[in-house]
């Protein structure tokens, strides 16, 4: 691999007019006082890594749920599912994936199957690392049917900073495991709902590579995988 690979991701099509607002603006600084240039060349180059849109390696296997998101597991725990998404009212588990503002930020199929539904709500602007956000947070809801039929849902946070969660995709779409699905601007978080009996591979603390790190195997019935801090 080139230096220039490593350092230079390809960049999502929705960041080039941040990326050009941003410029402008470090333009605009470096008239009035040089330093002020450069801190707005620092922040043309975070907003530029932001948007960063790598190639990633999705493992392929049937019945693998891949992590949707970059960052850190937050919190795993035993729910009832979004009620926007009309789905039976059965606890699943969910795995909460915390974005920060340094992680990429476009996210992706967990499985392959159906978009068979999705609810989009408004809502507030709290910690998206906190429990309520699942619940008072903007958010984009996605309802996922797998081939033998069972569902999955994946809901998009917004956190703080965060004002505008962007689909890629629409109801009815066929989806595929590592596929990008959408997009939250500045820091958020997104959940994976997994099907009632399907335990988590991953554990709370974990780092999450979306598209990449596998959650869950729906083929097996396994105890939650057990992890120790080192």
């Amino acid at each position: 691999m080139r230096m220039t690979d490593t350092v230079l991701k390809p960049m999502h099509p929705e960041g080039w007019r941040f990326v050009g607002i941003f410029a402008v603006i470090t333009a605009l600084l470096f008239w009035l006082w040089e330093p002020l240039g450069w801190i707005g060349v620092v922040l043309t180059i975070w907003c530029y890594y932001f948007f960063r849109d790598p190639v990633r390696q999705v493992p392929e296997g049937e019945g693998l749920v891949i992590s949707p998101a970059d960052g850190m597991i937050s919190q795993i725990t035993t729910v009832l599912p979004p009620p926007e998404l009309g789905m039976a009212a059965e606890p699943m588990t969910r795995i909460s994936v915390f974005m920060s503002v340094f992680n990429v930020h476009v996210n992706r199929s967990p499985v392959s199957g159906v978009l068979k539904k999705m609810a989009y709500t408004k809502g507030k602007f709290v910690n998206a690392s906190l429990d309520k956000a699942s619940e008072h947070n903007e958010r984009n809801a996605l309802l996922i049917e797998l081939p033998d039929g069972r569902e999955i849902a994946c809901v998009q946070i917004a956190g703080l900073v965060a004002r505008r969660i962007l689909p890629f995709v629409k109801e009815g779409d066929t989806l595929y495991a590592g596929r990008r699905f959408g997009l939250i601007r500045f820091g958020s978080r997104v959940d994976v709902y997994l099907p009632p009996g399907v335990a988590p591979l991953v554990a709370e603390g974990q780092t999450m590579i979306a598209g990449e790190t596998v959650m869950a195997d729906l083929t097996a019935s396994l105890l939650p995988r057990p992890a120790r801090a080192e």
